[in-house]
């Protein structure tokens, strides 16, 4: 944030990627920083399982195109990336027709060139019109890997073809952190510390401790809308946000099995996370994450039977290797997702007055998944204290509402 010193007490709630983020920017600002995590692990919904299986929630990937990436490695955050091995990428498949394919529909690449789709129609309506109605429902599908929701052609065409272009550019962007998210956020954590930030784990925050804390300078809330929701009162602090099942199985390793399979009739995806990084699970073991979105009414258990018949193409014999197996339901713990006619510009608002400003992956802030819970713990230590613009974080250059933005 620049060389700004005397900058008085600042205090953050919630020791996510969001709240570390914040309190790192603070610390570099000459502010005094204490960070209040109410569990006894830090990273929120980037933490890591211990034990053999080094699961995250959910599949998970640092993208390296947005601004994020740059801001951590221009501080040595970044811990050893892995990244898809050539000869896994070439076991890439893609669900179509009841069959799985080395390769996607060339339509969806030719749509993937279209970069001003718009905020005010459905994506399916706007892919429609550019390629037909077949590959505007194949490329809607594909985008759920980056919405995480059972319907993305119902969303902003703006918002869905954004996260498509991201998912399926070459080379990927996704990265994967060696040991899981946990190196990232042990980076962080140990960053924050040498800076003087004082973290509390263990340490839950109620709307009392936030008012005594007010009285001592501006606060930082890093947490869910749900939980800011009850800190401060305010039930208007509600964004819509994914739903969707979570099946992480440990098989025992087959050669031949697929690297990851991208479900084309239906929002799904499979990824065999060990094979990009063999920590994840002892040797012989093959570490796979998956998530299948579910409409608001729908069981999981009809979503990963789903995902079972695309376990079953991708995956052979795999009922017969499992070691372990594990389900969960993410609701509303997946991001942002914007209806068409809204932005990321419309949803609730950073500055919160009074001296509280909000952070997370719901907010209004640019970026894809995570990059949102970056780009908004920039913005909120530079408007809480009152730090020129530019010095909080790297400029994230959007165009101004037409109402089309590529982050």
């Amino acid at each position: 944030m620049g060389d700004v010193t005397g900058r008085g007490r600042l205090t953050v709630v919630g020791g996510g990627l969001g709240g570390l983020t914040a309190a790192l920017c603070a610390a570099e600002a000459g502010a005094e920083v204490t960070l209040y995590e109410a569990r006894h692990r830090l990273g929120g919904r980037a933490r890591t399982a211990e034990g053999p299986y080094r699961t995250n929630e959910g599949p998970h990937a640092l993208y390296n195109g947005g601004p994020h990436w740059r801001w951590l490695a221009r501080r040595g955050l970044l811990p050893p990336m892995a990244r898809v091995p050539a000869v896994e990428g070439l076991r890439m498949r893609y669900h179509r027709g009841g069959a799985l394919h080395r390769m996607p529909p060339p339509a969806l690449l030719r749509l993937r060139r279209r970069r001003d789709a718009p905020v005010g129609v459905p994506y399916l309506a706007w892919a429609a019109e550019q390629l037909g109605e077949e590959t505007a429902r194949v490329a809607a599908n594909f985008a759920a890997v980056a919405t995480f929701h059972h319907a993305p052609g119902e969303l902003s065409a703006a918002f869905t073809h954004e996260r498509m272009r991201r998912a399926s550019k070459l080379p990927p962007e996704a990265h994967y952190p060696k040991d899981g998210w946990a190196s990232l956020v042990a980076r962080m954590a140990g960053r924050a510390r040498e800076s003087g930030v004082r973290v509390e784990t263990g340490a839950r925050v109620d709307a009392g401790a936030l008012a005594e804390a007010q009285r001592h300078g501006p606060v930082v809330i890093a947490t869910s809308l749900a939980a800011a929701q009850g800190l401060l009162d305010d039930p208007s602090l509600s964004w819509p946000s994914g739903r969707t099942a979570l099946l992480d199985l440990v098989l025992e390793a087959r050669r031949g099995d697929a690297f990851a399979v991208s479900d084309l009739e239906a929002p799904g995806w499979i990824e065999r996370f060990s094979a990009a990084d063999r920590s994840l699970a002892p040797a012989g073991q093959s570490l796979i994450q998956a998530q299948f979105p579910m409409a608001p009414d729908e069981p999981r258990a009809a979503a990963l039977t789903r995902g079972e018949q695309l376990l079953d193409l991708g995956f052979a014999g795999w009922r017969d290797r499992v070691v372990r197996r594990t389900e969960a339901t993410a609701d509303g713990r997946t991001g942002a997702v914007d209806l068409p006619g809204t932005s990321w510009r419309d949803r609730p608002a950073i500055d919160r007055g009074d001296g509280r400003y909000l952070v997370g992956d719901q907010v209004a802030a640019p970026g894809v998944l995570s990059e949102v819970s970056f780009a908004s713990a920039w913005e909120a230590v530079r408007l809480a204290l009152g730090s020129p613009a530019g010095q909080a974080a790297p400029r994230t250059v959007t165009r101004s509402p037409g109402r089309s933005a590529r982050r």
